[in-house]
């Protein structure tokens, strides 16, 4: 068992770092083989100075790639970089939410094509560590843990909790047969296997590791079995019949070997400078770029900070890394690749073209539809006496609402203080008769509500910002409103909730909705209506909404993931095989206030930079 350290906070970035340093024993050079001639009995083991593959001395220069965070289209131009670069290993985390968003039900197709992505792999000459969890973190909602596990009251993530095990062995039963054939002994590209993640920064189950261990080598899996930690959970998230004990003096590769950093809602964003990454690279260690590409959060998929206060991830999760998130070089890749091409006896390949970038005239919102008129095309609303969070919802075939917002309704006889007893995840605008009043923020705790006259109708819109994807409190990331709220200390009762969680199936029966000529003052929130009209194949390009507030963008349907104009991103990346020749439907859920036009331009804007050293 080899452990590794990883990502934690800033704080210990700094700390780790200098142990490594600090610590390290300097590698002698290593030879990269192809691995086109390699005998297969052996697959990739460790002695207590190196890694060897066949038998042979193996250095691993790895980069992390996301089949989830990159367009289909898309993974093989970056594969031949990361092999252009001199990457010899791909790693990628496998989210479990996403290949199994309700119970019984898997997505192994399309997007989420595993097998084919890592047959692309080989084909290319790339080696694979897969990393399936359970628990990824990877700044995904929830770590990568599907969100109807907490319609459990009980539910203890992570740990060996039956209602957990009995989940994880489900999805290993589809999972690990799709790995077991394309692991290196049987001819495949996976040389190595990570179990779960990051666990020694949890560790509340000592039975936990080797229950993932036995899942995966009783469903076949018979290459290196790896764990991933920071130097102080080195102890406790290990597990037992490893191959190496790590300590202080002997460290063979950095599992997560920061390129960059991912940015928050409200934050600046975050760059390392190119030279700050080499120290151990030119050492002669084992390493994983983490990130070599980040690609782009799409939908609702990016997770959110505990500490130390909450703060949701933007949508882009360009890292900083050696390759833009739409795939340009950067001075990083090409340090990295004049580095990595002294490691090689060959010529590494030649850089493939960048792709072109285009801009294309605005998009004109000509139609309107108010939050309040897209109403029935939701499912039929559920009532309840009492508050009900997001995941225990009767929706989306019993399996609760994952992402998005939730309405909530209830009378009210008097105006007064609206408390929200900290009950509300994450934010809400708050109507009385569909007039705005105010935004519960994450730290708002009390809104005055006007008085009127006779009963009227009290609004909450909670959106789901994303839920934690690290720490001590998974258990806990419910959401929309947890508990009650109080009205001049009062409770309040009699809900109608609305399910609004935007997925593909709503967005289409929207289109069929009575939408309106856009009027000169729409209200919001609402959806806007505009048309993208593409001039023959089309390219890449950036959507940029100068003017409006906060919500969401769809391009064809495609939810390409939220905007806010607190920043730091001011451009979501549009990929060119979202958008179809001709005619493009532009679809903006907008939460305050909208400009009606929308931008698309040939450069990305990530905000103000800070640099991390």
């Amino acid at each position: 068992m080899v452990v590794f350290r990883i990502r934690a906070s800033h704080r210990r970035r700094y700390a780790v770092l200098f142990l490594f340093i600090a610590g390290f024993i300097l590698c002698r050079y290593i030879g990269l083989p192809s691995g086109r001639n390699l005998s297969r009995k052996e697959g990739l083991s460790v002695n207590s100075s190196q890694f060897t593959l066949s038998g042979e001395p193996f250095r691993i220069i790895g980069g992390s790639l996301h089949y989830f965070r990159v367009p289909k289209a898309y993974w093989k131009d970056r594969m031949l970089k990361m092999k252009a670069c001199g990457i010899n290993t791909l790693t990628t985390y496998v989210p479990w939410s996403l290949h199994q968003p309700e119970r019984g039900v898997f997505h192994f197709h399309k997007q989420l094509d595993l097998e084919a992505y890592l047959n692309l792999a080989a084909d290319v000459g790339l080696w694979v560590i897969l990393r399936p969890g359970p628990y990824v973190c990877s700044e995904l909602d929830l770590g990568g843990l599907p969100s109807w596990l907490l319609r459990d009251e009980n539910m203890k993530l992570r740990t060996t909790y039956p209602g957990f095990t009995d989940a994880v062995n489900t999805f290993y039963d589809k999972l690990v047969p799709k790995m077991v054939p394309l692991q290196f002994k049987k001819g495949g590209p996976i040389i190595a296997v990570q179990l779960e993640n990051e666990y020694g920064s949890y560790a509340v189950d000592n039975n936990y590791m080797d229950f993932v261990k036995q899942a995966l080598l009783s469903r076949g899996i018979s290459e290196l079995l790896l764990t991933s930690d920071n130097h102080e959970g080195l102890k406790d998230g290990g597990v037992n019949g490893g191959t190496l004990k790590c300590s202080f003096g002997i460290k063979l590769m950095v599992m997560e070997y920061w390129t960059g950093w991912y940015d928050g809602w409200g934050d600046l964003h975050h760059v390392f400078p190119p030279e700050g990454k080499i120290s151990l690279i030119r050492q002669g260690m084992s390493i994983n770029l983490y990130m070599f590409h980040g690609g782009t959060n799409f939908g609702f998929t990016s997770g959110a900070v505990e500490s130390p206060s909450y703060k949701p991830i933007i949508t882009s999760y360009d890292y900083d890394a050696p390759l833009t998130e739409d795939g340009d070089y950067t001075p990083k890749y090409h340090l990295l690749r004049d580095l990595f091409s002294r490691y090689h006896s060959e010529k590494l390949p030649e850089m493939p073209v960048i792709r072109w970038k285009e801009g294309y005239e605005a998009a004109i919102m000509y139609q309107h539809l108010s939050l309040w008129d897209s109403l029935p095309f939701l499912e039929k609303p559920f009532k309840s006496q009492t508050p009900v969070n997001m995941e225990n919802l009767p929706v989306n075939n019993g399996n609760g609402q994952l992402y998005g917002y939730t309405l909530y309704e209830t009378m009210i006889s008097s105006g007064g203080s609206l408390k929200s007893g900290n009950s509300i995840r994450d934010r809400a605008i708050v109507f009385v008769d569909k007039s705005f009043i105010g935004v519960f923020q994450f730290k708002t705790e009390e809104l005055a509500v006007p008085d009127g006259k006779g009963e009227r109708t009290l609004s909450l819109l909670v959106e789901n910002c994303g839920r934690v994807h690290y720490g001590k409190t998974l258990d806990l990331q419910r959401k929309g409103l947890i508990r009650d709220i109080f009205l001049n200390n009062k409770p309040l009762r009699d809900f109608t909730i609305y399910s609004l969680d935007l997925n593909p199936a709503f967005i289409d029966r929207l289109y069929r909705a009575p939408w309106k000529a856009l009027p000169l003052a729409p209200s919001f929130p609402g959806f806007s209506l505009g048309r993208l009209f593409v001039d023959g194949y089309p390219s890449d390009t950036y959507v940029k909404l100068p003017g409006w507030s906060k919500g969401v963008v769809f391009i064809n349907g495609q939810n390409l993931g939220r905007y806010w104009h607190i920043g730091p991103q001011q451009a979501l990346y549009l990929p060119g095989p979202f958008l179809n020749g001709g005619i493009n439907e532009v679809l903006v859920f907008e939460e305050h206030e909208a400009d009606l036009k929308v931008l698309f331009e040939d450069s990305p804007d990530l905000g103000m930079t800070v640099d991390i050293q």
